[in-house]
């Protein structure tokens, strides 16, 4: 009988010994397959990863159905910006204090709590929506409310992956959890856009807040150590400012999260812009507009599974500045087609880019923090994404209706996504060139410690 039991040499690999002393033989996609799902072995994320799928394909219905909701109300794209901006302003203005909380209370207990509030909201719009008398400014404030709530939940949420994996399994539980964000986008528009055509916009809202009661139920499942209180500062204002004299004294974290800014500001333009790129672009409907979000969220899906299966092989600035040169690639093709079938290719390709960039560098910047620091490094991680956002949506709509003012709608659109593609290309070529301008002492440690 051959050594390899018919396989070739390339798909065996050597596993450690068992505790008889023994040593194993596994074939390469079975161990790859472990690799790539190795945080589920952890009973905690497991119950967490199962109820974020449920009740973020929720998110994304209610997300695809307020999109189309106030384009039909206003058929501006200055509005779309507007509202995704109200939606994320919060981030900029209290995810410092997000941060705070999180690295001083149980952080499950802050999620249980954000989470249940994003709940009432969701059956709220549902309600307004059913009466049909709802506003563009009952939209605003209901995503304002939502906006502070993700102020508070999106530090939290983030520096507790640890506590649910190891140090370890961090990276491959961040782009894990980045899947199910993205499977959702696939599922989520589909699901929205059916249940549009066959039931109206109302019924998405009302299984977004069902969906919230599966990942409170994860939460309150789980079995996490007792959480002791570290010893409070002087003041939340010192605790607050701790973090960011954290940050400020890390060249790397700085780095990062400036390119992030820039990312967050001209990267997003696409996505705020979608339901006029769908309407004046590629004349299609809820049905089209819904299929573009799942192809962009397949390609995302990608990408998260791509770095949890070889974010440990590959270099960590490959995945950085090629997935976002990829991604900006992607959307200067998308300014300039108008076929949809070419549409979904690329935004497919442009979400798998996008993951790798940002699943990247949510975890260097998780795994340069310390562990009492690490809720106000991910909460000034949320202001620069979340606090950037209202500026690049305010930056799309202004800049794609002034445009469309003076030329066609359909123009407008095309301009801004183009603009954004070329400035986040141009942003991660300057990075790149002041990472590589670090002393070559700098630069080894760097490498040592990836």
């Amino acid at each position: 009988m051959p050594l390899n039991d018919g396989k070739t040499p390339d798909e065996i690999v050597r596993a450690p010994e068992e505790v008889t002393g023994q040593p194993r033989r596994l074939v390469l996609g079975e161990l790859m397959l472990r690799q790539t799902f190795s945080a589920l072995r952890h009973r905690n994320f497991r119950l967490f990863f199962t109820g974020q799928l449920i009740s973020l394909i929720g998110t994304w219905m209610q997300n695809t159905a307020q999109g189309l909701l106030v384009y039909e109300l206003t058929h501006s794209e200055w509005w779309l910006g507007l509202v995704t901006a109200v939606n994320t302003l919060p981030m900029l203005l209290f995810s410092i204090w997000g941060g705070s909380m999180a690295d001083q209370h149980a952080k499950r207990t802050i999620v249980l709590w954000t989470q249940t509030a994003m709940m009432v909201l969701a059956f709220a719009f549902a309600a307004l929506v059913w009466s049909g008398q709802i506003t563009t400014w009952e939209i605003l404030v209901i995503a304002g409310f939502r906006g502070l709530a993700m102020a508070f939940d999106m530090p939290a949420r983030q520096a507790f992956m640890v506590e649910m994996t190891s140090r370890e399994d961090l990276m491959n539980a961040i782009s894990l959890n980045s899947s199910i964000v993205n499977a959702a986008r696939v599922i989520g528009p589909s699901v929205a856009a059916l249940l549009i055509v066959r039931v109206g916009m109302a019924m998405c809202f009302f299984l977004d807040g069902v969906s919230y009661l599966a990942v409170i139920a994860s939460l309150l499942m789980m079995r996490l150590p007792k959480f002791v209180k570290p010893q409070r500062p002087d003041s939340a204002w010192a605790h607050v400012m701790e973090g960011f004299s954290y940050v400020w004294s890390n060249r790397r974290m700085k780095t990062l999260l400036l390119l992030f800014a820039i990312v967050g500001i001209f990267g997003w333009s696409y996505s705020v812009l979608m339901p006029a790129f769908a309407k004046e672009v590629l004349h299609t409907g809820a049905a089209g507009y819904g299929a573009l979000l799942t192809a962009n969220g397949v390609g995302a899906l990608v990408g998260a599974l791509t770095v949890a299966s070889l974010g440990h092989k590959v270099s960590r600035r490959t995945l950085v500045f090629g997935g976002l040169w990829l991604f900006s690639a992607m959307l200067l093709l998308l300014a300039v087609t108008e076929n949809f079938y070419v549409a979904l290719v690329l935004l497919a390709i442009g979400g798998w880019g996008m993951m790798l960039f940002f699943s990247t560098i949510n975890t260097m910047l998780q795994l340069d923090a310390s562990n009492e620091m690490r809720g106000r490094v991910m909460s000034i991680w949320a202001l620069v994404f979340g606090g950037m956002m209202p500026i690049g949506g305010l930056e799309a709509g202004a800049v794609s209706h002034a445009i469309g003012l003076r030329w066609t709608p359909a123009v407008g659109v095309r301009s801004t996504v183009a603009i954004g593609a070329v400035a986040c290309a141009l942003a991660a070529l300057v990075t790149l060139r002041i990472v590589k301008g670090r002393r070559p002492d700098e630069e080894g440690r760097r490498k040592n410690a990836e």
